[in-house]
């Protein structure tokens, strides 16, 4: 599933960051801020306007997030949730 699909308080880890394109300056970001592979996320809240921003905690650091970043991140829910089908 997504990043963006996660229900909040709900942990994960990350699967991997999705490149929309050659080079892709976002994803690569993404990936330095430590958004890896095994690495634990849990999305802690939303924005009040259209649930945007989105607060994640990866690791022990939060990051604002818009949903378009979030949704680069694929994740695997760490509670047995059932997987949404990409």
């Amino acid at each position: 599933m997504k990043l963006s699909e996660l229900p909040r308080r709900i942990a994960a880890t990350v699967e991997r960051v999705e490149d929309q394109m050659p080079n892709d300056a976002i994803a690569r970001r993404l990936r330095e801020l430590g958004f890896v592979h095994g690495e634990r996320v849990e999305v802690m809240a939303a924005g009040p306007v259209a649930a945007e921003p989105l607060l994640v905690q990866v690791g022990f650091t939060r990051f604002a997030l818009r949903r378009s970043e979030a949704a680069r991140v694929r994740v695997i829910a760490l509670n047995g949730m059932p997987e949404v089908p990409a």
